[in-house]
């Protein structure tokens, strides 16, 4: 492909004012007589002195509860997730674990963590408190893709735990970020304050309202972990950060809870099953959501939606334009969760564009050039040029390296020299392939299956891929009836890169051979031009066609 280069509170001093009314009105002397009184009258009852009131019972905080610095670690958790998960970097990584950190909210076992964290895991293994003698399972109760939040609940009962921070977080709050990052089963806190009460949340992987910027180091292994103040109140849950800039970032607790408390309650929120991230192109022309994972019987997993797999789009809405994950999930916050939508899917394994539903019609092949050739032309009996699919490909790159693509293996006579020739008086130079089982053959004739390739900024310059189709029609046009000038790159001729025309040409030479010629751009970039010839003789080579289409590439 067509490939990817896809390669992430203000110190709030609570005063406490505790104020005792302890004077009352100041006695006033009694006037004295100006004569002593004949008799004094005798008291009829001896006043008591007044009782103190009681003095208040301190409040004893719940069992198990989790109320400083010391004790956090007891309530942090150390999550394993294993599985197998495709990561757009590395590819498919069999039977994986990755470790993220959590904390426990309810003495029951039930634990907050990040949705990336443990979506797609065939299993989940818990460690507490650092505590590596003994390991805990635990199963997920429900996930947000959207707001990067899970929960799960660690077998056994009777866990410390931690409460929520009361009130806003300020900036310049005192906080630390408590977890085991970098897969480390020792416990580790750092302190810092929170440096911005509300950010942008939107990342590659999840679009979270009201995040909190924070100082606290956090790394790799620390997401899902808590952030606490100076009592051990959670004040946020860590799901990224930047540590060449020291600025890290956490799940607010007022944003977090509502949607934790669905979670609790098995309910799934702003998800269709995947363990997704926003990815691009080197040249920005594909972009769209890598799937690293999928929950089993999700909304995605039943529409067919596959580990590796990219959704181009949703509701014809194409995703990830601006690197993030923020079209995908403004989409599943304005439909319920039961809602049909529409989703195509590039399945970057075999180059194929799927067209489907969510909560709907699974996804199929929308765009398989043998399929749809085949339909429109005479040629698909021809049985020349050799019987039986192909069965092996091979990848071919020119000299210059700019160009490449996949071809049969039978076709091993190859050509990747630059094409010198001018267009009107004006010379160009651009890389190209040549492919054929007879190079002679395929260049002189029509009986010969094979293919051609060039694309160069050269091209480009000389004018758009309408004007290269209208030049190149005297190669055919003595030898071949035209049938049809399409548009290349949407609907049933879909690419998600490439966007242009083709010109089809039927009964080439005496064995009235189909050319396919297609003139295309990169979408959204003028700067260069391609040009793509393919001689069909034969139903595989049909099939040929699809791989070629599937596998071209130029990077300049």
């Amino acid at each position: 492909m067509k490939t990817k280069t896809f390669s992430p509170f203000v110190w709030l001093l609570t005063f406490i004012v505790v104020v005792s009314l302890a004077c009352g009105p100041t006695p006033t002397q009694a006037p004295q007589p100006t004569q002593p009184p004949t008799q004094a009258p005798a008291p009829t009852s001896v006043p008591e002195k007044p009782t103190e009131p009681p003095a208040p019972k301190a409040t004893q905080p719940p069992s198990g509860l989790v109320t400083n610095l010391t004790d956090l670690k007891k309530a942090t958790i150390q999550i394993e997730a294993q599985g197998t998960f495709i990561d757009p970097q590395v590819g498919v990584m069999v039977n994986a674990a990755g470790r993220g950190s959590g904390f426990i909210i309810d003495p029951s076992g039930i634990a907050v963590t990040n949705n990336h964290v443990v979506t797609g895991a065939a299993l989940l293994k818990v460690w507490i408190g650092g505590d590596t003698s003994k390991t805990y399972n635990a199963r997920v109760l429900g996930v947000s893709e959207c707001s990067d939040l899970a929960i799960i609940d660690i077998e056994g009962d009777g866990y410390p735990y931690l409460d929520w921070y009361q009130g806003s977080p300020a900036v310049g709050l005192e906080v630390y970020a408590a977890g085991f990052p970098l897969g480390d089963p020792e416990f580790t806190m750092t302190k810092g304050i929170v440096s911005k009460e509300k950010t942008s949340g939107e990342t590659s992987w999840a679009s979270v309202k009201d995040v909190l910027e924070h100082t606290s180091t956090i790394n790799p292994g620390n997401s899902g972990g808590p952030l606490v103040d100076a009592n051990a109140k959670v004040v946020g849950i860590n799901y990224a950060g930047a540590s060449s800039t020291n600025q890290y970032f956490a799940i607010a607790d007022d944003a977090a809870k509502p949607v934790i408390d669905e979670l609790r309650a098995g309910k799934d929120v702003d998800t269709i099953g995947i363990n997704g991230e926003a990815v691009a192109s080197q040249d920005g022309s594909l972009k769209g959501i890598w799937v690293s994972s999928v929950k089993s019987g999700s909304p995605a997993d039943k529409a067919g939606v596959k580990a590796g797999d990219i959704i181009l789009s949703m509701e014809n809405l194409y995703l990830a334009n601006n690197g993030t994950m923020s079209e995908y999930c403004d989409i599943l916050r304005t439909h319920k969760p039961t809602d049909t939508l529409a989703i195509q899917v590039l399945r970057f394994s075999t180059q194929e564009i799927l067209d489907g539903q969510l909560n709907g019609r699974a996804l199929a092949v929308s765009s398989s050039f043998a399929t749809q050739l085949g339909n429109e032309t005479n040629n698909t009996n021809n049985t020349g040029g050799g019987t039986g699919d192909y069965t092996d490909y091979v990848k071919i790159t020119d000299d210059t390296g700019s160009i490449q693509l996949e071809v049969p293996a039978e076709w091993n006579d190859i050509d990747t020299k630059v094409w010198s020739s001018d267009w009107g008086g004006d010379k160009f130079d651009s890389p190209s392939i040549t492919a054929a089982a007879n190079l002679n053959n395929y260049l002189n004739g029509f009986s010969e299956p094979g293919v051609f390739f060039a694309a160069s900024k050269q091209l480009g310059q000389l004018g758009g891929y309408v004007e290269l189709l209208d030049g190149v029609k005297n190669w055919y046009k003595n030898d071949c009836t035209f049938k049809e000038r399409v548009d290349y790159g949407e609907g049933k001729w879909a690419d998600p890169l490439y966007e242009g025309k083709f010109d089809l040409w039927e009964n080439c030479g005496p064995d009235k051979t189909l050319v396919l010629v297609l003139a295309a751009r990169p979408k959204g970039d003028t700067s260069y031009l391609l040009l793509l010839e393919m001689k069909i003789v034969s139903d595989r080579d049909l099939k040929a066609l699809d791989r070629i289409l599937q596998t071209f590439q130029a990077n300049f």
